[in-house]
């Protein structure tokens, strides 16, 4: 900065102080948000003491949940928790709020607070420990704040460790979340021992990988031999070891008097274009004019795979070969539970080892799923809605609609046909909303779904176009009647 000019050095302290005010008018704004959402919080518990419910108000508040999801066109899942996070911060710890709202410290440094004294359960405990630790909150960053918010809560803790610890080893789990590029996370919450343990373990075995590779690669240069290095990383070497010993390894500690348990497999649900599993190019011929005449309906196909017999390395290395394949109207070559795209290479290698595939069968114009059947089928119908909704119908819900019910829109017992006009994919939290809250739902055609919220508005959801090939028209020229249309359409095959 010694080249700075004084205009300039001025300009840059404006910029500072104005983000400074920003900053705070932001937070500020979040703590409003808070308060707002924390209100929400109380009314639906008032609301469910009103009526005496048996679930303590859960209900209700996934009916609220869902009312403020739909405005905000986020999920109803991610609303609850912000109300929980917000009821927290509000009522747990008010002096808190109350500096995130006056611009004293950030939301960042408020999260770091109640994150690390949410074990405290006595108001007075609360308060003494926030009276303690915002003095450094205005001074520390988030990241400095989080050991000292630590050190100061445990002198405010009733419970010895070691029964805390008990408690927490209750919430121990395993996530996933999708990334981009085919990727997701695989995340494991539990006791900080065996966590280390496992990681030191696969670390172990990954040096030791490595270490034998450069051997092996040091005798063969001795002896003019040929050898192909194994160019992985040691985190690549981690991840896939990891895979390699949860897709394959035995459960031997907990495995029933069967060991049945050794006998379960790994399942995806894969989407994919015929033309792609069959490694043709799609993009070269979609709507070209000299492609062969059309059939009358484009074939995507679907599968529920084990993947055990599939090597974690081969998944895991890339093909320069696969990168460079077109898609047709940005559809990805394949989809993984209907929604993460993937490589097709990876799909057909799957494609390979599995016992079973669903023929979805879809308009080759407008893509709609006409009928889905099964070579050995059973349960056509579930087959064919499973096709169709690909996820929970619910307007903002993304659960796979393998792990969903399927629901009568129109009761069964009141008359409502089973059939593909009244039947549509639920997720249990919002098959258990639909029956018993006020929201409502109407099936309209096309599988479109209309939702009415408790306070009257209106929603609408549709089903996601299906991952599947379309044919455009080789001619500009109008159409009379569809079947026109369709007669004109020429497909790659």
């Amino acid at each position: 900065m010694i080249d700075a000019t004084d205009s300039q050095m001025a300009t840059l302290a404006d910029l500072v102080e104005s983000l400074a005010a920003a900053d705070a008018t932001v937070n500020a704004m979040m703590a409003a948000r808070d308060g707002l959402l924390a209100l929400a919080g109380r009314m639906a518990v008032d609301i469910a003491k009103q009526g005496d419910h048996s679930d303590g108000g859960d209900m209700t508040m996934r009916t609220v949940a869902a009312e403020i999801g739909q405005r905000l066109r986020v999920s109803d899942r991610t609303v609850e928790r912000r109300i929980a996070e917000a009821s927290c911060l509000v009522d747990g710890f008010p002096t808190v709020w109350a500096a995130q709202g006056a611009g004293r410290i950030a939301a960042a440094h408020a999260h770091v607070i109640i994150e690390t004294g949410t074990q405290l359960i006595d108001a007075v405990q609360r308060d003494a420990y926030a009276a303690a630790v915002l003095p450094l909150a205005e001074v520390e960053s988030p990241n400095r704040l989080r050991p000292l918010a630590r050190r100061i809560a445990e002198r405010f803790q009733e419970l010895p460790v070691d029964d805390r610890h008990r408690h927490a080893r209750s919430q121990r789990r395993v996530w996933a979340r999708d990334q981009d590029d085919a990727m997701a996370d695989l995340t494991l919450h539990g006791p900080a021992v065996l966590v280390h343990a496992m990681m030191d373990r696969l670390s172990q075995m990954a040096h030791e990988i490595r270490s034998e590779n450069l051997r092996a690669a040091k005798e063969a240069r001795v002896i003019g031999g040929d050898f192909t290095p194994d160019a992985r990383s040691v985190d690549e070497i981690r991840a896939d070891l990891l895979a390699d010993l949860v897709l394959t390894g035995s459960p031997a500690g907990h495995d029933i008097a069967d060991g049945l348990l050794g006998e379960i497999r790994g399942r995806i649900e894969i989407t994919v274009p015929v033309m792609t599993l069959m490694g043709q190019d799609l993009g070269a011929n979609a709507g070209h004019r000299d492609s062969p005449p059309s059939s009358k309906r484009s074939e995507t196909k679907r599968a529920t795979a084990g993947t055990p017999d599939i090597d974690a390395r081969s998944l895991s290395e890339e093909r320069s070969d696969e990168t460079k394949r077109p898609t047709i109207d940005g559809l990805p070559p394949a989809i993984l539970d209907g929604a993460v795209p993937i490589d097709a290479r990876t799909a057909r290698l799957l494609a390979g080892t599995t016992t079973g595939w669903d023929r979805v069968l879809t308009h080759p114009v407008t893509g709609a799923v006409l009928a889905a059947d099964r070579y050995r089928p059973p349960e056509q119908l579930k087959r064919h809605l499973r096709a169709r909704d690909q996820r929970c119908r619910f307007p903002t819900c993304g659960l796979a609609a393998r792990k969903c019910d399927l629901d009568h829109n129109d009761a069964a017992s009141t008359g409502g046909s089973t059939s593909e006009g009244n039947l549509s994919a639920f997720c249990r939290r919002h098959h258990t909303l639909k029956h018993a809250s006020p929201w409502h739902v109407k099936h309209q055609a096309g599988g479109l779904l209309e939702w009415r919220s408790p306070t009257g508005r209106t929603y609408l959801d549709t089903p996601p176009p299906p991952n599947t090939v379309v044919f455009t028209s080789e001619t500009s020229e109008p159409c009379d009647s569809v079947e026109i249309f369709v007669d004109r359409v020429r497909a790659p095959f």
